[in-house]
């Protein structure tokens, strides 16, 4: 592996004086036109004109709806589970027009996270509706992976929302119209719309009216 990584290196290297770095995206772009068709295959529905930069992991693509305007950044992770017996059985992940999520986030699903359209979705951002176990004793004795999957609530991210990097969306959780969440900030109670939250946990510290 070595050496076939020595020899790639040295044409590489090569190349380098005499293709440039727009020469190269260009020779990339049918790559990328392949990727995205063979991707959004995978979706229940896409729209157009979204743009995929690549997925680390994509996993249940047939409960996933995107939009249209999108733009999905690089080393991502949807994980969207059907769990047997949810009241729900049919998991949804659901993103509306106009929206982007950033390099390096995580969303997982077994119930519902809908998110609506115009939203801008930091880097490094984590979004779940679930959980490995309720804090139950009983469940606290078995290794955490071994735990059964549990909801407490689906995950709503209204239209225009501005989530910083680093937030954590917890379970349950509804982020009203219009509202900014500041960076590293871990959500676990509703936002109201047009509002500044901030902290862990995530509090309401301003409200947006016609006079901000």
């Amino acid at each position: 592996m070595s050496f076939f990584r020595s020899i790639i290196g040295f044409f590489a290297r090569l190349s380098h004086t005499v293709i440039n770095l727009r020469t190269l995206d260009a020779l990339k772009a049918p790559f990328k036109v392949f990727y995205y068709e063979w991707v959004s295959a995978e979706f229940k529905s896409c729209g157009t004109h979204n743009y995929l930069e690549g997925f680390s992991r994509l996993l249940g693509g047939k409960y996933i709806s995107i939009g249209s305007n999108m733009y999905v950044g690089k080393r991502v992770v949807w994980e969207v589970y059907k769990v047997e017996g949810f009241p729900d059985d049919t998991p949804s992940l659901n993103f509306g027009d106009n929206s982007s999520f950033g390099d390096d986030g995580h969303i997982t699903c077994i119930n519902k996270v809908q998110i609506g359209n115009g939203v801008r979705i930091g880097r490094k951002v984590f979004i779940t509706d679930n959980a490995h176990g309720a804090s139950e004793r009983k469940l606290l004795d078995m290794p955490a992976i071994k735990r059964p999957l549990v909801s407490k609530g689906p995950v709503i991210i209204e239209d225009n929302v501005w989530i910083g990097e680093m937030t954590c969306i917890m379970p349950g959780v509804t982020i009203g119209r219009g509202s900014i969440i500041g960076a590293n900030a871990v959500v676990t109670h509703d936002i109201p719309p047009y509002s500044v939250a901030a902290g862990n946990p995530a509090k309401v510290v301003k409200q947006l009216d016609d006079n901000s």
